[in-house]
């Protein structure tokens, strides 16, 4: 299988040298992702709301490779203040309450612009069709 890149037209993709996405393998490697709706290029202020739209952002990305959050095998969460962990944990456990993926949180000290308080990034397989 041939490694295959994937876009959500975000323009920091572009700026800044990355995929939202890489297909190698039967793995899928979705880069950190932030809050915002690309769409619009807005961000919520609520970490837990950024936390959903980063799920819809990665679902989206994941259904293009092939995937599936249900094929998620890795989450890693960075949040910017500890009081953003419950918050933000508890859409984690909306969104993997059975899927239970191996994860960590982290509490960073920033991300790329202030606004920004929740990246999550993930691993997954590709769908068994």
């Amino acid at each position: 299988m041939t490694r295959r890149l994937i876009t959500t037209g975000s323009p920091f993709e572009t700026a800044f040298g990355y995929s939202r996405a890489v297909v190698d393998g039967d793995l899928v490697f979705v880069s950190g992702t932030t809050g915002y709706d690309y769409a619009t290029m807005t961000l919520p202020e609520d970490p837990a709301e950024q936390a959903r739209n980063i799920f819809r952002t990665i679902a989206s990305v994941l259904a293009e490779a092939g995937s599936s959050l249900e094929q998620v095998a890795r989450a890693q969460y960075f949040v910017t203040d500890r009081a953003y962990c419950e918050p933000v944990l508890q859409v984690c456990g909306e969104v993997f309450g059975t899927i239970r993926p191996a994860a960590a949180i982290y509490v960073v000290s920033g991300m790329l612009k202030p606004e920004m308080k929740v990246e999550i990034e993930v691993t997954a397989r590709l769908s068994q069709g």
